[in-house]
């Protein structure tokens, strides 16, 4: 999957398998090496130099995306938090979606990766590297039965919340401006997951989590702390972006913070417009470097799930940001270390802790 000249970019985040599961679930496997509408697949991904990444379990709620897009181009935004969904609502969606991944790497399109090593062969070989992550644990219930099952199928990484309440703790909402310390933190539960989490070795993602569960789970967990698609709240201030003193933390436990494309994560004024040059792309990444350190910091499109730049586009569109990166003076043992080397660093400390 490699680019001419471009290290494979290893992702920290896709909703291809929401994508596929509205299309039918595992009988729409086949789009993915067909090409499909969309940001991810095989033809997009050999054009662009995308390698693979965390492929997102994640049950949706009865939103409509096109009024929240309409909403989120305003100054200012609030949109109410979505309904909690029930486990036994939540849990034959997370199954479909994880039914897809397996097929997938059944007809060969993908490498579902336990292991670091995993992932360095995938993309040695030129096979799309696969971690099966979840987006938002209502699928799990408080006895675990569900998350040994997943992580038997494979599942390493795992973020206890979206933008929703549940049993484990509380997501922030769509709201710009705003900071992300919007209600309590990780519950008894949560705080159990998060053990249960770190005994596994399954990344637990900072993503989409408050203030409050941010800060409960970098007191509690064993683990390098990580945010799979998250930006900076010095130039976002919305609610999704981590300030510097969660950056900080992330760096003081030698974790991750992958970089989110979604433009209204991007955006100085939180707007969700396409029109969003690169160059902004770059002050996020010039800031999370600063702040975490060049071994730290990666890339978490949310392909697929987001509005992204025009100029990026979809993940043929890669080559655009690596050149750009390139032109801002980055080198290329930086680059190589964004692109993928920072990604598998974090999850080989988390995998074999």
């Amino acid at each position: 999957m490699t680019h001419p000249e471009m290290p494979p970019v290893f992702d920290g985040h896709n909703d291809l398998l929401l994508n596929l599961y509205r299309k039918g679930g595992p009988s729409a496997a086949p789009l993915f090496a067909q090409g499909r509408e969309g940001h991810l697949d095989l033809p997009k991904a050999k054009r662009g130099g995308f390698g693979g990444g965390f492929f997102a379990v994640f049950v949706p709620s009865p939103l409509d995306r096109s009024e929240r897009v309409e909403a989120m181009q305003a100054e200012r935004y609030d949109l109410p938090l979505p309904d909690p969904i029930a486990w036994e609502d939540a849990l034959p969606v997370a199954l479909s979606q994880v039914a897809t991944l397996l097929k997938l790497e059944e007809t060969g399109a993908l490498k579902i990766c336990h292991t670091a090593d995993d992932i360095r062969g995938a993309l040695a070989s030129g096979k799309v590297a696969a971690v099966m992550h979840m987006e938002g644990a209502e699928a799990i219930d408080p006895d675990f039965h569900t998350l040994d099952v997943l992580y038997a199928a494979g599942l390493r990484s795992l973020g206890p919340v979206w933008s929703r309440p549940n049993i484990y703790g509380h997501g922030v909402p769509f709201r710009f401006p705003s900071t992300g310390d919007t209600g309590p933190g990780l519950s008894d539960h949560g705080l159990r997951l998060l053990a249960r989490c770190n005994e596994l070795g399954i990344l637990f993602d900072l993503s989409h989590l408050n203030e409050a569960g941010f800060w409960d789970a970098a007191r509690h967990s064993t683990a390098p702390l990580v945010a799979t698609h998250s930006n900076a709240h010095a130039i976002t201030p919305i609610s999704r972006n981590l300030t510097d003193a969660q950056l900080k933390a992330i760096r003081d436990s030698n974790g991750m913070v992958g970089l989110n494309f979604a433009v209204a994560f991007l955006r100085e004024d939180g707007r969700q417009v396409a029109e969003t040059p690169i160059a902004q792309m770059l002050r996020h990444l010039d800031h999370l470097i600063e702040k975490l350190g060049e071994d730290r910091v990666g890339f978490g499109s949310d392909f697929d799930g987001a509005t992204v730049p025009e100029e990026i586009g979809d993940c043929a569109g890669l080559p655009n940001l690596r050149q750009a990166m390139a032109e801002n003076g980055y080198g290329p043992e930086l680059i190589d270390k964004l692109c993928n080397k920072n990604w598998i660093r974090v999850l080989e400390a988390t995998w074999s802790s």
